[in-house]
C-alpha cells in the first residue's frame, strides 16, 4: 500500500493487513484502505476540514436486525426463518448503510429483476423486501410500502419429473457416487414430502416401513408409509450421525449444502435452466403422479402428501390424470 505523505494520517498493520486511520487530538478516524480513491481522498479532507459523515440511523442494516427481533420472523417455522435470513443478508450486504427512506418501487422491480433467472427466488426476494418495508411503516420510518404491488414474475409451474430424467438423475448419482444428491432423491420422491422435511428426517423417525413426518410449512403430523424401494435404499444407506442426512453426529445438513448436490447433478443432465429446467420440487408432483399411474385415489395420494384441500391434490395429479384420461375418453369413440 502505499503510504501518503499527508499530516495526521497514521499506518498499522494488522495480521499483514495495513489500515490507514485519521488521528488528530482525540479524534481517530479509519479511512478507506484505498489511498488513491476519490472516496478516500474525499473522507480524509472533510474529516480535516470538520465536516463530519452523516449517520443514518434509517438504513437497512437497522431495519433488519428489527425484523429478526420482530413476531413476523420469531413466529415463523425454522425453515421459513432460514429462508427469510438468507434474502435479509442479501439485502443487507448490498444496502447496509442506506437510507430505507430512499427506497422507491424501481428499486424494488430492479432487485426482482436481476434475480429473473430463477423466477421463484425473484418473488421471494420482492415478498422479504415488502415486508422489510411494512416493518418499517409500522417503526414510522416511512409513510407507505413501495413494494406494494410490484408484480411477481412467472416461470411456468413445478411439474413431475419425466421417467427418463429420473432415471438420468439415478444414474449420474451412481456413477459419481453421490450420497447427499441421491439420498436427498430418495427421500424426497419415497415419501412425497419436500426437500427440507426430507433433510430434517432421523433415524429414530424411520421404523423401518414407515417415516414419521411433522412439516415444517403447514406443521402437519404424517406417519408415511415407505415403498420397498426406499426402504431397500435406507437399510443400505450408512449411518453418519443422528439425522439421515447427517452434517454431523447431531446435525442436519443444511438445506443449501443440499441444494447444491442436486443443482450439480441437475446440471450434468441438463435440467438446471432453460426449457428443459426441473426442480426438486417437482419431486413432490412426481411422487402424486406416481401414485395416480398406481390408481390410487385422492384421499390416499393426501394421506401420503400430507396436503390439507384434495384441490390441491388434484392439482397435483392433474397432469398424470389428463393424459389418461384422455385416452379412456377417446377409447368410447365411434368415430
Amino acid at each position: 500500500m502505499r503510504r501518503l505523505n499527508r499530516k495526521f494520517l497514521e499506518f498499522k498493520n494488522v495480521n499483514g493487513r495495513e489500515y490507514i486511520y485519521f488521528r488528530r487530538g482525540k479524534v481517530r478516524h479509519r479511512l478507506k484502505s484505498d489511498p488513491d480513491s476519490e472516496e478516500f481522498d474525499r473522507e480524509y479532507w472533510d474529516i480535516r476540514s470538520g465536516k463530519k459523515a452523516k449517520t443514518v440511523t434509517h438504513n437497512w442494516n437497522a431495519l433488519i436486525i428489527a425484523f429478526y427481533r420482530s413476531p413476523a420472523f420469531t413466529s415463523k417455522a425454522a425453515g421459513t426463518r432460514e429462508n427469510y435470513r438468507r434474502h435479509c443478508e442479501a439485502i443487507r450486504e448490498a444496502n447496509g448503510d442506506k437510507d430505507v427512506r430512499n427506497f422507491k418501487r424501481q428499486h424494488a422491480i430492479l432487485a426482482r429483476d436481476a434475480l429473473a433467472d430463477t423466477w421463484s427466488k425473484a418473488n421471494e426476494r420482492v415478498a422479504v423486501l415488502s415486508i422489510l418495508c411494512k416493518l418499517a411503516v409500522d417503526l414510522g420510518w416511512i409513510e407507505r410500502n413501495p413494494v406494494t404491488g410490484v408484480e411477481k414474475l412467472t416461470g411456468g409451474e413445478y411439474e413431475a419429473w419425466p421417467d427418463a430424467k429420473l432415471e438420468a438423475y439415478e444414474r449420474y448419482c451412481e456413477r459419481y457416487d453421490l450420497t447427499t444428491a441421491r439420498t436427498a432423491f430418495e427421500l424426497c420422491v419415497g415419501t412425497g414430502q419436500r426437500l427440507g422435511d426430507c433433510i430434517n428426517m432421523t433415524w429414530d423417525d424411520f421404523d423401518g416401513q414407515f417415516m414419521r413426518v411433522v412439516q415444517e410449512k403447514t406443521g402437519t403430523k404424517l406417519k408415511v408409509y415407505c415403498p420397498e424401494r426406499l426402504q431397500r435404499y435406507l437399510a443400505d444407506l450408512p449411518r453418519a450421525g443422528r439425522f439421515i442426512m447427517a452434517r454431523n453426529l447431531t446435525q442436519p445438513l443444511g438445506k443449501r449444502a443440499v441444494q447444491k448436490a442436486i443443482e450439480e447433478v441437475r446440471e450434468a443432465i441438463g435440467v438446471k435452466t432453460g426449457a428443459n429446467r426441473l426442480v426438486p420440487h417437482g419431486w413432490r408432483y412426481t411422487a402424486a403422479r406416481l401414485l395416480t399411474d398406481a390408481g390410487c385415489t385422492d384421499a390416499e395420494i393426501q394421506s401420503v402428501t400430507g396436503h390439507k384441500t384434495l384441490a390441491m391434490v388434484q392439482k397435483y395429479r392433474s397432469g398424470a390424470d389428463q393424459a389418461d384420461l384422455s385416452r379412456r375418453a377417446q377409447e368410447r369413440r365411434r368415430r
